[in-house]
């Protein structure tokens, strides 16, 4: 038996309250509470995050139109196909009315009438769907701004759900770096990642495994590797409990760093720290990313997006989808307020060589950012006690 397949069967399921009725009815209250003032008549939510942020219903997403109208004052109605209403009977959490469409007729002229003057319509709509109630007349107009004045905040059943799948995931973190081997491959790292998501009771989200100059690429190589004597790792993982994501990713070098090694991974955690250091209440986003960024430029890296150096924005949000607002980049003028969270991750990358990303969650209090987890302290051992 490997050292893997021992952590695995060590693994049990975490538990963590979920999100209750009252605190969906409080979000809906919310933002009826921004239609009125923005004069909007009614919201759709599409068979997307948001619908079940505001509803606990989720939908999967087809061809056919099926979900949530907001009035700006009073109960919800579902939008149904005919067909699909005794199911979705089942699962509603919040009480509504159901305006049910057969197959050959216009569900989005049902929409339209119901909403009764300017529609903000969820931004995950599809297209195909946005058009469909422009052809029937509505006042489409984007519902972005009202949706993510409530969802960028988390309350605190949220945080603890997000701290709950963050504490699971650095577990799996761990076991893959106390499992590694010379010749492990790839594929099965990410196979014991997924497999230790399932023990611990997440749906596994995503798994990316990177060995030696793979590093280098933020979304890795088309292939699978295997492990040798001084390469870089990179492990970025996720997993999903009750819909909450956890996002962590931890890179080290497997055996001894050499002394460039270990010069570009102290500079990303340089990087990250000046980052989070950034992270104040009122500041905005765009700061964030700058102090992640200068760190590297200093470094003679970049400028900019130019690699060697870092590519791509420094953090995105996390919540019920993996990347959501508030993103952590340069331009975004948000304002970092208590109960936002974003990834940390300035990740340096040196084409042909290797890549280093330190990537944490942070959560804004009323006194600055807190982690989810704890930072990585060195190139060979992450997880280790910090110093002093």
């Amino acid at each position: 038996m490997t050292s893997l397949d021992t952590a695995l069967a060590r693994f049990t399921p975490v538990e963590a309250a979920p999100i209750t009725d009252a605190e969906l009815r409080t979000r809906i209250a919310s933002l009826q509470g921004r239609m009125q003032r923005a004069a909007i008549s009614a919201l759709w939510l599409d068979a997307s995050s948001s619908l079940a942020y505001f509803t606990g219903l989720s939908l999967g997403l087809s061809e056919r139109i099926h979900g949530a109208l907001i009035p700006a004052r009073g109960e919800i109605t579902y939008v149904s196909p005919t067909f699909e209403v005794p199911k979705l009977r089942t699962l509603l959490r919040i009480p509504g009315a159901i305006a049910q469409w057969e197959e050959d007729e216009d569900p989005f002229a049902l929409i339209t009438g119901l909403a009764g003057g300017t529609l903000a319509v969820d931004p995950l709509t599809p297209f195909r769907f946005v058009t469909g109630l422009m052809a029937a007349g509505a006042q489409v107009v984007p519902a972005q701004p009202l949706i993510v004045a409530g969802r960028q905040i988390k309350s605190r059943a949220e945080l603890a759900l997000i701290q709950t799948a963050m504490d699971a995931s650095l577990e799996v973190h761990k076991a893959v770096h106390a499992g590694l081997r010379p010749g492990i491959s790839t594929t099965e790292v990410s196979a014991f990642v997924n497999a230790a998501h399932r023990a611990l009771g997440l749906d596994p989200l995503f798994v990316a495994v990177q060995f030696g100059e793979a590093t280098a690429y933020p979304h890795g190589v088309p292939y699978p590797q295997t492990l040798s004597q001084g390469d870089m790792v990179l492990v970025d993982l996720g997993g999903t409990l009750q819909g909450y994501r956890s996002d962590i990713t931890r890179t080290y070098v497997f055996g001894t760093p050499t002394a460039r090694q270990s010069a570009l991974w102290y500079l990303e955690q340089r990087a990250q720290a000046a980052a989070f250091a950034a992270a104040r209440i009122g500041a905005p986003c765009a700061d964030v990313d700058a102090a992640a960024r200068n760190t590297l430029t200093d470094a003679g890296y970049g400028p900019g997006y130019a690699v060697p150096g870092l590519p791509h924005r420094t953090g995105h949000g996390l919540g019920l989808d993996i990347h959501e607002e508030p993103y952590i980049v340069a331009g975004n003028s948000t304002l970092l307020a208590p109960g936002m969270c974003f990834s940390i991750e300035p990740m340096l990358c040196v084409y042909g060589e290797c890549g280093v990303r330190l990537e944490d969650i942070v959560w804004m209090s009323e006194d600055g950012p807190r982690w989810f987890t704890a930072p990585a302290t060195r190139p060979d051992d992450p997880f280790a006690p910090a110093p002093g």
